[in-house]
């Protein structure tokens, strides 16, 4: 008992001491937001369920594709062993703050009193425990961390769905785009290819110069092989799809043989009051918020890693003892050691792992700072494409009829002989300009409507104060 007094007052001193918690940084970092939105926002209704934005296309063919991208894309995979892997890990730390129980046998056979000719056998089982008292709660933070990590990597996911579907969704629009595009310079071929059929025939009988009719030739060739040209883009979109879905190439593209209806409008996303709310849709942004809490519980883990270690083991056992034709009973239990660690000299090991730990903090919180620059960033950048192409609608369509109208013109003074082929090959450049950008534009339209559903989380919620707290537990 005297021997015993001494740890039990270093083990009372530690425990005052670990009443004095390790301090370490805040677990979030403030992060200045703009006060308000600067662009333009978008007019219409409101969108009820973010969630299932690519509805808006009415589009069944789109919807499974996303489905089928989702669950075929590696990322998203990848998100989902990674949680797994986080899960496991918060288990891991978790444990590491209760006593451990382990069962144990032993059977030995031998002579048990050296220089007697005595053999004896000593059979045993019991259970031995050990617990390291968590004084100064580094245990404690490495379970705060692992929740954090576990809590990212689930936001993760959810942010790679929302990618995998903003992706998919654009690659659909592209394919479509490359399929009018293909019409459009089709009857673009079409067309010169008729010119030159014409202004071939006004040379054999005399009425043009054969410069002419090459020129016209040339043309009727340059227009062919821009067809071929879009139709070969059109091949690989079909083919990044297939990539993308996992679904067989034959049974797309029959699937895709349905002419597609450009959606007439679209839902407006409910949009925060303000750029700060926005932190609390976007899945990446939380997840590194998560990460700053992780890095800030290491930094404590570290910490507590310099301070006086207690652990307390014990076990219990029974047996028997068998020699010279005898058996008696072997009962054993203790309990102890109290074990004092005290770190005296490790050559800077422990204030190096808090000082990289300090470092990875600071890391994170900067990382932090700049992905929620980024998503205003990119809600701002969507709010402008979406102005931009409204206001540019009325202006290009304008431009296509009046081209189209010029062009009509051009082409039957050139074939009543009173307009050039020169005339006329430049109307048709304009025009085939202002088709494409018309096509161009309806495709911006709807790429900007993609970018702000992916821009504001996709439908993704921030877990609340509940949930949170049975991830405590």
């Amino acid at each position: 008992m005297k021997l015993l007094r001494p740890v039990a007052a270093a083990a009372g001193l530690l425990l005052l001491l670990a009443g004095c918690a390790v301090s370490r940084p805040p677990s979030s970092v403030a992060t200045e937001a703009p006060p308000r939105w600067y662009a333009s926002l978008p007019h219409g209704g409101t969108l009820s369920d973010l969630r299932q934005w690519w509805q808006q296309f009415n589009d069944p063919l789109l919807v499974d594709l996303v489905e089928a991208a989702q669950t075929a894309n590696p990322t998203v995979a990848s998100a989902g062993t990674r949680i797994a892997e986080a899960r496991a890990a918060r288990i891991a730390a978790r444990a590491a703050l209760l006593p451990t129980v382990d069962g144990t046998a032993s059977l030995v056979r031998g002579n048990a009193v050296q220089g007697l000719p005595m053999v004896s056998t000593v059979g045993q089982a019991g259970l031995q425990s050990a617990w390291e008292l968590d004084l100064f709660g580094g245990r404690a933070a490495q379970s705060d961390a692992a929740r954090a990590r576990l809590a990212g990597a689930e936001a993760g996911w959810h942010e790679a769905r929302v990618a995998v579907a903003a992706e998919t969704a654009l690659t659909y629009l592209d394919l479509r785009t490359c399929e009018r595009l293909v019409a459009v310079t089709r009857n673009d071929a079409r067309s010169r290819a008729e010119t030159a059929r014409l202004t071939g025939l006004s040379a054999e009988a005399g009425f043009t110069a054969p410069a002419v009719a090459a020129q016209a030739r040339a043309s009727a060739a340059e227009g062919s092989a821009r067809a071929t040209q879009q139709q070969a883009q059109c091949d690989l979109t079909v083919k990044a799809l297939v990539a993308l879905t996992g679904l067989a190439e034959p049974a797309l593209r029959q699937r895709l043989a349905v002419p597609w209806v450009e959606p007439s409008g679209f839902a407006t996303a409910v949009l925060p009051s303000v750029p700060a709310s926005l932190l609390a849709q976007r899945p990446d942004v939380f997840a590194a918020e998560r990460a700053v809490e992780a890095a800030s519980a290491d930094v404590g883990a570290a910490r507590a890693d310099r301070f006086p270690r207690l652990s307390l083991s014990g076990q219990i056992a029974g047996g028997y003892i068998r020699a010279a034709g005898q058996t008696s009973d072997a009962q054993t239990w203790s309990i102890g050691p109290l074990a004092l660690t005290v770190p005296l000299f490790d050559a800077g090991r422990r204030a190096a792992a808090v000082d990289a730990a300090q470092a990875r903090y600071e890391e994170s919180a900067t990382q932090y700072a700049a992905r929620v620059r980024q998503a205003v960033r990119e809600v701002e950048d969507a709010l402008v494409n979406l102005e931009s192409a409204r206001e540019r609608g009325e202006d290009v369509r304008t431009a296509v009829e009046g081209y189209r109208a010029s062009f009509a013109a051009a082409e039957s003074l050139y074939r009543s002989g009173l307009g050039s082929l020169i005339e006329l090959e430049d109307q048709r450049r304009v025009a085939l300009a202002a088709e494409i950008a018309l096509v161009s534009l309806q495709r911006e339209r709807i790429a900007a409507w993609i970018a702000l559903y992916r821009a504001l989380g996709g439908g993704w919620q921030r877990p609340d104060a509940a949930t949170t707290a049975a991830r405590r537990d």
